[in-house]
């Protein structure tokens, strides 16, 4: 695990992360370090954290912790990894040709997909827009079933 990057177990340590983090955008991946993909994920965001560092801060969130429940049922992350991104306390979408909009489900095949990513949803931000269009090509979006609970 990257030094650079901390885990946080705790509700308050993420509303103050999603609060203090200014102009930068934030990337709070939620997994579980003993998950196979979350392990993958974690390394290119490690090996990437230097290369975003003057426009994204990258932490992690245990999706075991108790306390950090409210955000994983307020953002239904029932796929793990699953990766949340803010900028200036606003949550910012990704229409990468899924349902699902509101989050990165899975891992980035490369390292070089997620600095697009996030230089994507930067540039956006920085011109007021709340949803960016993803910049990989479909073949290197995970796809996933979305699994639409009571329904």
């Amino acid at each position: 695990m990257s030094a650079e990057m901390k885990t946080l177990t705790k509700k308050a340590e993420v509303d103050s992360m999603i609060r203090d983090t200014l102009d930068k955008v934030l990337v709070l991946r939620f997994g579980r370090h003993s998950d196979s993909a979350t392990l993958h994920i974690d390394d290119i965001l490690a090996k990437s954290a230097r290369d975003v560092s003057k426009f994204a801060s990258i932490v992690l969130v245990d999706i075991d912790s108790e306390d950090v429940q409210v955000y994983v049922n307020y953002f239904d992350i029932t796929f793990i990894p699953s990766t949340i991104f803010f900028f200036n306390a606003h949550h910012m979408k990704m229409d990468s040709g899924t349902a699902d909009h509101t989050k990165w489900i899975g891992a980035f095949y490369k390292k070089q997909d997620f600095i697009d990513v996030v230089e994507a949803i930067y540039r956006g931000a920085m011109k007021g827009k709340l949803i960016v269009t993803c910049p990989l090509p479909p073949e290197r979006i995970p796809k996933f079933q979305l699994l639409y609970k009571d329904v």
